[in-house]
């Protein structure tokens, strides 16, 4: 396992990060203590979870993800082996249910949320706290243009001295973003070096084969400004594993299960999938590790978050980290990538 330095940082995380999301909803907490456990055993310390989680979020489960997470520390009492990360919820997205549905990245809402999730994680600290995505209207969740809407929003400097205060009381170390755009990413960055407020690490963003929008305008700030990318929905659903070739829905695939996943189901984004599974069958390769040593593999990226919902395909997810793409494959994903440029969103 590979282990990269978090931003500017003295931490340094595993270049495969455990992610949670489906905890509470397709896993049961004897699920996710096996995957923490086989991932530990992989060379994984870097786990990452979220207020909000499982998804798709329901008032029913709400917070059941980092109630898992705070059950297995208490339980093993490794909290220490593991580089922690978790997120704040901003507005929107159907979840009324929590702080009253007016969520915001205001003093009051950051205090009651870090205090939640500390609690629920049964941990004095969280080693990566990130905004999971702007309080603010922009290009987010699929949407790549950016049309503007006047809106009132939290000013960027009261959130970051609402969390520089956290830094300080030792409750959070350091800070990220999430689904944030490069306005938005260098907006944070400057008013930080200005007031001597704590600088974002890490941006968390979709990054894969379907959508590497990611290049156009972050990566270049993820690189020159050590504000690496933290790449989430890296199988992109799990259409880049072949599962839903030809219109296939395995019963318990989250595409089958949940309609609200409709981001990487379109008529181009399938005729890619099945392009880049193809490459890889062409080659040797399983389409899962192809798509995720890819990604892994960018310098911008600090970590790759994978998820999976069984032990085996952890274990192919994690195998992935041995795999390097050859010359000849990684100009079979560029010949493809330039005649379907990121066909999702």
């Amino acid at each position: 396992m590979d282990y990269r330095q978090l931003g500017r940082t003295d931490l340094k995380v595993s270049s495969l990060c455990l992610g949670t999301m489906t905890w509470g909803e397709q896993n049961s907490s004897s699920e996710g203590f096996a995957q923490i456990e086989r991932a530990k055993a992989y060379g994984v310390n870097f786990i990452d979870t979220a207020e909000m989680y499982p998804v798709p979020p329901r008032a029913e489960t709400y917070s059941k993800t980092e109630q898992i997470i705070g059950d297995y520390f208490k339980q093993r009492g490794d909290r220490a082996d593991w580089v922690l990360a978790s997120k704040i919820a901003g507005p929107g997205n159907g979840i009324g249910y929590i702080r009253g549905g007016q969520l915001k990245h205001n003093r009051a809402h950051i205090v009651a949320a870090l205090d939640a999730s500390l609690k629920r994680l049964q941990t004095d600290w969280i080693d990566l706290y990130q905004l999971h995505w702007p309080e603010r209207p922009t290009n987010y969740f699929g949407q790549l243009g950016y049309r503007h809407q006047d809106s009132d929003f939290t000013p960027l400097e009261e959130t970051l001295e609402a969390l520089d205060e956290q830094v300080k009381a030792g409750k959070i170390r350091h800070i990220g973003l999430s689904n944030e755009t490069p306005w938005g990413t260098m907006k944070f960055l400057q008013l930080a070096e200005q007031r001597d407020w704590p600088r974002s690490v890490s941006i968390q963003n979709p990054y894969n084969l379907l959508n590497r929008s990611f290049e156009v305008g972050l990566a270049e700030i993820a690189l020159r400004e050590q504000c690496g990318l933290l790449a989430y929905s890296p199988l992109a659903f799990g259409m880049l594993s072949g599962k839903y070739a030809d219109g296939a829905r395995p019963a318990t695939a989250r595409i089958s299960l949940f309609s609200r996943f409709t981001r990487y189901t379109n008529p181009e984004s399938e005729a890619a999938c099945t392009r880049y599974v193809a490459l890889a069958r062409e080659h040797g390769l399983i389409p899962s590790q192809m798509a995720l040593a890819f990604v892994t593999a960018q310098p911008f990226v600090t970590s790759n978050i994978i998820g999976a919902t069984s032990l085996e395909q952890l274990d192919s997810n994690l195998a992935s980290s041995e795999l390097k793409l050859s010359a000849e494959v990684l100009a079979g994903i560029e010949a493809i990538h330039k005649a379907q440029p990121n066909p999702a969103p």
